[in-house]
């Protein structure tokens, strides 16, 4: 499995040459101009995660790829006639040999007067799981988890700790767009997740790694 990070939680993901797009929104740009992609996965509706006018984009010039969401999500496409499928909360899907699975309802909560809207993280070949913005427990183990470091739903405390129950293999981190320095954000969980055993690569936005 290779992973390249466009930005925040948009991922270029490649697997048996199956490849897969995570969540394009706004702030990542260069997703608009990616070819060849198989199939787009959308966690939940917030614009930085969904951007309409960027999947309309990343659909022109990858007019086969078969988007993948929530029910929430689906009720958004439909309006703008964008073709998808829906896959929710323990449901699941072949993606031409690679396996989905969708776990999550809601997304973590931001304040007592904002809506949980409807989030849906995805496990990715029984290997990755691409959470959204939910600091979901899994009924079973994974070797990856893309771990959200920053955002105004969570504290950095959260991710570490949620990290280290889940107890994957490695972890990289996602959903940190909105910094201008990666500084502690990356720092604190690879020193507190190496403790325990968890290979943290501090993947930042432009690279790639095998996994």
């Amino acid at each position: 499995m290779t992973i390249k990070k466009i930005g925040h939680c948009c991922l270029y993901i490649t697997i048996n040459n199956i490849r897969i797009l995570t969540d394009p929104g706004t702030y990542s740009t260069t997703q608009n101009d990616v070819v060849g992609i198989d199939f787009i996965l959308i966690s939940h509706e917030h614009t930085d995660h969904c951007h309409l006018d960027s999947l309309k984009a990343i659909m022109k010039n990858n007019p086969s790829a078969v988007i993948i969401t929530n029910n929430a999500v689906s009720a958004l496409l439909k309006k703008e006639n964008i073709t998808h499928k829906v896959v929710g909360d323990r449901q699941n899907f072949d993606m031409n040999g690679v396996s989905l699975s969708g776990w999550g309802t809601k997304h973590a909560a931001i304040y007592k007067t904002a809506e949980n809207v409807e989030n849906t993280g995805y496990i990715i070949d029984k290997k990755l799981f691409y959470p959204g913005d939910a600091f979901t427990f899994l009924d079973e183990p994974v070797d990856i988890i893309a771990l959200p470091v920053a955002g105004g739903w969570m504290k950095l405390s959260e991710a570490i700790d949620y990290a280290l129950a889940m107890k994957p293999k490695k972890c990289f981190p996602i959903h940190d767009g909105n910094l201008r320095r990666y500084g502690t954000s990356h720092r604190l969980p690879k020193n507190e997740l190496t403790k325990a055993g968890i290979e943290f690569i501090p993947l930042e936005e432009g690279q790639e790694a095998v996994f």
